[in-house]
């Protein structure tokens, strides 16, 4: 704890990585949301906090309730659970946690796809189960990564590792954006429609917002087509999961991996259901290496902002925020 910091009262709210609490309680004034919220604080407390490290739901209310609240600093990349147009316009800053997971969310993307088109995980289980040395080899595999096409919606740093890594494995990569990235060769479409009707394998990478609700749907997956294979990393909200449920069903798409769901923890049945449903319980950085490196980030945040009044990773609603 630094003598600068030490008095700072930082709130600690949901269930974060067990090193945030520890550095936030060695650096600043930790105070733990129990399970009566804010309301079970006393006025006093209330105004005394100044930051708060969250992985919960952070809207109007909960930044009416805290006057003197400057910063909000939240673990993961995704910040859907945040207001943060709310915030930046009580001046109250957001960061989130990007970069530091990238590389661990590409690889459980590339790692999801392979899954999906090679039905490794049908193939393991036919081995536990001792059906192949009951019934003979696994079933050879109807669909290849040779010769496809993968789709990126949502070419950020995330989209881009995912790309670097299909473009070695030799596929072709197209992306859709609200508009094209300076500096990068892959193919751009300008409507996700139409990047879906020119490949077969699609991967959604964007975060869940009012723009991107349900952008997955019916028409998007008709377009993708009998060949085409799903993968989504980002968020489950960006999704109709009953229009997927009926493309996989009924053939209009081959397969879909997915690691995100519309309300996690509860998947529904008609996907558990599903032969060609390749489903991972929100993994994509869970490594003990990469949640340590975002557990530092959303206190580094909040270190930067306190000693010199700017953060590392603001996200862009309040990227202009400066501390007063």
């Amino acid at each position: 704890m630094t003598s600068k910091t030490a008095d700072i009262a930082i709130l600690l709210a949901g269930k974060s990585h067990p090193q945030v609490s520890e550095r936030v309680g060695r650096e600043f004034r930790a105070i733990e949301l129990g399970k009566g919220g804010l309301a079970a604080l006393d006025e006093a407390t209330r105004r005394a906090i100044r930051g708060a490290a969250v992985m919960a739901r952070v809207d109007a209310a909960f930044v009416d309730a805290l006057p003197a609240l400057e910063i909000v600093s939240s673990f993961g990349v995704g910040y859907d659970h945040v207001d943060a147009s709310y915030c930046a316009s009580r001046n109250v800053m957001v960061t989130n946690t990007p970069d530091v997971l990238s590389e661990e969310v590409a690889d459980t993307a590339v790692g999801l796809l392979i899954n999906t088109v090679r039905e490794l995980p049908r193939a393991e289980n036919w081995l536990r189960e001792g059906r192949w040395k009951n019934d003979g080899p696994y079933p050879l595999a109807p669909a290849t990564l040779r010769g496809r096409h993968a789709g990126i919606f949502g070419l950020g740093r995330i989209g881009l590792a995912i790309a670097r890594r299909l473009e070695a494995m030799g596929l072709a990569v197209s992306y859709h954006n609200r508009r094209p990235v300076e500096g990068v060769g892959y193919t751009y479409h300008g409507s996700l429609k139409e990047m879906a009707a020119a490949v077969d394998t699609l991967i959604s990478v964007v975060p869940g917002s009012a723009a991107t609700n349900k952008a997955v749907n019916a028409n998007i997956l008709k377009a993708l087509g009998p060949d085409g294979v799903f993968i989504n990393i980002g968020r489950g909200s960006t999704v109709d999961e009953p229009a997927l449920i009926e493309a996989l069903s009924t053939g209009i798409i081959r397969a879909a991996g997915l690691d995100v769901f519309a309300d996690e923890p509860n998947v529904p049945e008609a996907l558990l259901g599903l032969p060609n449903a390749c489903l991972l319980p929100h993994v994509g950085s869970s490594t003990q290496h990469t949640r340590r490196a975002m557990a530092d980030l959303v206190v580094d945040n909040l270190v930067s902002w306190f000693d010199n009044g700017t953060v590392l990773t603001p996200v862009p609603e309040t990227a202009g925020r400066k501390r007063q």
